[in-house]
């Protein structure tokens, strides 16, 4: 009869796995193996077997851990698994704002107004410069003929007093990055191709064209296999619209994939061979599939196989593709006002250049100047682990669609960082409205990440972008978080047998780092008692006797009002923050003081 060997399955790590093999030894091999002497060679086999069973279950659990997404450590771990659900991970974003701009431009002969030949196009794709050294992209054309623009006498002729040249005033929109092109070539057909455009910084594609001319579209997935292009409207006079909405097949599609160390293009598995879907869709091509029957009773008819196709799209071969994309800039693009004043790359064009002369027109061309009133923000610090993770499980839960109000935090967090970043937001119903409409307090950084407030462009992409997630009966208000800035005073009890300046200093930095590190969120109160207790724990600190919290004025700080001490609860632990207000330390280097008593 076969003899049963129980086996124990708990022992995981090398102590226990070693005493179940000795255990075992014993009970079932008590003459051949006797020696456990910790220098005999039979000790050595059972401390190599237990060695590669805790190396073994180590790493067991290790690939489990990290196939999860709420006990993942490994950033570029998270990275994948928040793709597989739904959610898009985007290292850098854009900082979008305005820019005014001024253009010198010569007088008509009797001086009443500017010479009309001469009032410049600039064109889109125009780049700016920054004082750091930031580059920022002109989003669409300006027109400098707009009536609306202000127009001011620039020079006038030392001898009659009449004007000579004008200034005219107007303001563009402009985004973070410029443009770069990269061309790779591509060798026989390969099944789901994908290219490397080792660069970590892109952050969006302009155009991909392969060698025959042949434009490739993004798509979300290679799946979607129809997009939405804009047409120009004949009849925009008289219908109001500019542009025609119109669904486009695209054959040729790939996806945009991100991780921490590189962007890649992935293509579908078709090839141009079994290429047959026009830019026209035709029903008449539509193939019917029968499986193996002569016959069909089903006339019912699905609209997606005019443009279906089972290889997720053309992968290029042969051939060499052509990239242009929108790059980040090295550094945070984000900017305060007044820095944007360098103009690095210009393109103006005269409607009327048959009228005008190139000593002028290259005049007006070196006379235009650029600065931004307002600051450029959009752009936020990349998510750290936990943040990416929380992220990532809300977004899976929203299901791509807005109905709670957690649902909208999510989605506002998905938002594609070319249109910029939210850093925080909070959503809140109106009570007092009709329709109880939902108010989104939100929230932007600056290059230091300091809050501050949200430009008019990030406010007006985020509430198109909710549109198309939001419930139909549902009115949306993007509106300020209220900043308030505040400072910390604190006085300790030091351990005579300490240094007194040595532990000031450590409890300094210490509170400086907790305040850097846990950043409160729009409605979180400030926790006092979280203040005296990490200062209580300072090796050296024997009592904290006072902790002040004073509101910070001044050029440099929000200029938003509170009474902190009508905030403070009763017991003097917390100070409670209204919904649409959020509290922060600036500068934790000035703002925290503290003294030994």
């Amino acid at each position: 009869m076969k003899k049963q060997i129980p086996i124990r399955y708990t022992a995981r790590d090398f102590e226990s796995i070693k005493k179940e093999l000795v255990d075992y030894s014993k009970r079932y091999y008590p003459e051949t193996f006797s020696d456990f002497n910790k220098s005999s060679f039979g000790s050595l086999i059972l401390d190599t077997v237990s060695y590669t069973g805790d190396v073994l279950s180590f790493y067991l659990d290790y690939q489990f851990n990290e196939s999860m997404l709420n006990t993942a450590v490994e950033f570029d771990n998270i990275i994948k698994i928040s793709k597989q659900l739904g959610y898009k991970y985007n290292p850098r974003s854009t900082a979008y704002g305005f820019v005014t701009l001024f253009v010198s431009v010569p007088a008509e002969t009797d001086g009443i107004a500017p010479n009309s030949d001469y009032l410049p196009i600039l064109n889109q794709g125009t780049t700016f410069t920054s004082t750091g050294g930031q580059l920022f992209t002109l989003v669409q054309d300006v027109d400098f003929s707009n009536p609306l623009n202000e127009i001011v006498v620039a020079n006038v002729d030392s001898t009659t007093g009449t004007p000579t040249s004008f200034a005219i005033k107007t303001f563009g929109i402009v985004q973070s990055g410029y443009f770069a092109q990269k061309i790779i070539q591509v060798d026989d057909y390969k099944r789901f191709l994908k290219l490397d455009l080792q660069d970590s910084q892109v952050l969006e594609i302009i155009s991909v064209i392969d060698g025959d001319g042949n434009e490739y579209y993004e798509v979300d997935n290679l799946s979607q296999d129809v997009i939405f292009r804009a047409v120009n409207n004949n009849n925009a006079q008289s219908d109001g619209v500019t542009s025609i909405l119109k669904p486009f097949p695209v054959p040729r599609r790939f996806v945009l994939d991100k991780n921490s160390q590189t962007t890649f293009l992935q293509f579908g598995y078709g090839s141009e061979d079994e290429l047959n879907v026009s830019s026209v869709v035709d029903p008449a091509q539509s193939i019917l599939q029968l499986h193996a029957r002569s016959y069909f009773t089903d006339q019912a008819f699905d609209p997606t196989n005019l443009i279906k196709t089972d290889k997720f799209g053309v992968a290029p071969s042969n051939t060499s593709i052509t990239i242009t994309y929108r790059k980040a800039n090295p550094n945070f693009s984000n900017v305060a006002a007044g820095t944007i004043t360098g103009v690095r790359n210009t393109t103006l064009t005269f409607p009327n250049i048959s009228n005008t002369n190139s000593t002028l027109r290259s005049t007006v061309r070196n006379s235009l100047e650029v600065t931004n009133e307002e600051p450029l923000v959009g752009e936020v610090r990349i998510d750290q682990a936990e943040e990416l993770r929380m992220n990532t499980l809300n977004y899976y839960a929203a299901q791509n669609r807005a109905v709670s109000l957690i649902d909208y935090q999510s989605i506002i967090y998905a938002m594609p960082s070319k249109f910029g970043k939210i850093k925080r937001c909070t959503i809140m119903q109106d009570n007092s409205s009709f329709k109880r409409n939902l108010n989104i307090y939100v929230v932007s950084e600056n290059n230091n990440g300091l809050l501050v407030t949200a430009n008019s462009i990030v406010k007006s992409n985020l509430k198109t972008w909710l549109s198309q997630y939001k419930m139909i009966n549902d009115t949306v208000d993007i509106l300020d978080t209220i900043i308030i800035n505040y400072g910390i005073d604190f006085s300790i009890v030091v351990d005579p047998f300490y240094d007194r300046s040595t532990v000031l200093n450590k409890a300094l930095i210490t509170l400086q780092v907790a305040m850097t590190q846990n950043k409160l969120d729009i409605g979180e109160s400030i926790s006092i008692a979280n203040i005296y207790n990490t200062l209580n724990k300072i090796d050296g600190v024997i009592d904290t006797r006072n902790v002040t919290l004073t509101q910070k004025f001044g050029s440099v700080y929000a200029d938003s009002v509170i009474d902190l001490n009508t905030m403070t609860t009763f017991d003097g632990n917390y100070v409670n923050a209204p919904k649409n207000v959020i509290y922060e330390v600036k500068f934790p280097s000035i703002d925290i003081k503290g003294t030994v008593s």
